[in-house]
């Protein structure tokens, strides 16, 4: 059977918090699901050996930059490039007119799909689980789950000389904002804690906005140099297999925390600036908040207000 799932929010967080969705669609009808995603969902990167997914569509939309799939010839566009799969189901998750009609006129004969016209204030993923319980009697509660093939975690452990005698830590330490970035030295004074009671190796992941990257220059020049290692030159897929093999992550509000977490590892968040669910939604995710605070949303700004003492205490709470 071929089926296609639609969702179109930004990033890989959002890809990763509704796999559990999609696994679902794909275990009710034992069969692969085809995504379709936006292009900075950066799916194919770390979906490639997930059996429960087929194939990856972009959404290539993007109103500023006149992509392909904008616009009147975007629309047609997107059914022409849909048309070709032949599917004969879609799960839409979301409320969006467009995209009824669009597989609609694909010629897809099943339309599950949000009510329409209810975007505004819409829950991240109340909506999805309704429509998973409503159309196929299932209730969707897994963690969001990313495979690997095995030959390529352990190559990673031997390329990167991963030691079991270490305790192999990610350090998530970029994000998608200014507001998302916990400075530098709050991560100095966790891994200063930490390295006093453990053999340790630190992984540091981050990308190469020009903040990010200056986070990264001072993690990376301190005293825990020999024990450092950047990722910001590696592909996603080539830093999947090392996030694989760590024992523990620490991470910003960041696509790192996502996969890590969907990768099985234990995940400290750490949410300085976005709704707490982002950082909560997984069994394997432990949010750390702001000082003060009860919870998080947009606009918390509390980057300089998450304690060290507290990433250290959940830390030691979960190593052990």
């Amino acid at each position: 059977m071929k089926i296609l799932a639609i969702q179109n929010r930004m990033g890989i967080g959002d890809t990763v918090i509704f796999l559990p969705f999609i696994k679902a669609i794909s275990k009710k009808f034992n069969s692969p699901v085809s995504l379709l995603v936006k292009e900075n969902s950066k799916a194919n990167e770390f979906l490639n050996y997930t059996d429960y997914i087929d194939n990856i569509i972009y959404l290539k939309r993007d109103n500023k930059k006149n992509e392909r799939h904008d616009g009147i010839l975007g629309f047609f566009k997107i059914i022409n490039d849909i048309k070709k799969y032949n599917f004969e189901k879609v799960f839409i998750f979301n409320s969006s007119l467009r995209f009824n009609l669009i597989a609609r006129l694909a010629g897809i004969k099943e339309i599950n799909q949000y009510p329409l016209f209810e975007k505004q204030k819409q829950h991240i993923t109340k909506p999805a689980k309704k429509l998973i319980k409503d159309k196929l009697d299932i209730e969707a509660n897994d963690n969001p789950e990313i495979q690997l093939e095995n030959n390529t975690i352990y190559q990673s452990m031997i390329k990167y000389k991963i030691s079991k005698d270490d305790i192999n830590i990610l350090l998530g330490i970029g994000g998608s904002g200014p507001t998302k970035r916990i400075p530098s030295s709050t991560f100095l004074k966790v891994m200063e804690k930490i390295e006093k009671q453990n053999k340790c190796k630190f992984f540091l992941a981050t990308g190469k906005n020009e903040e990010e990257q200056k986070i990264l220059s001072e993690i990376y020049n301190s005293s825990f140099k020999e024990k450092c290692y950047p990722l910001d030159n590696l592909t996603i897929a080539e830093t999947l297999p090392i996030i694989k093999n760590c024992n523990i992550s620490i991470c910003n509000d960041t696509g790192f925390a996502h996969l890590s977490s969907a990768l099985g590892v234990k995940t400290i968040t750490l949410m300085a600036d976005t709704p707490l669910i982002y950082g909560s939604y997984s069994s394997n995710m432990h949010p750390i908040i702001p000082d003060g605070e009860t919870t998080v949303t947009h606009d918390t700004l509390g980057k300089d207000k998450i304690n060290p003492e507290k990433i250290f205490n959940k830390f030691v709470s979960l190593i052990n």
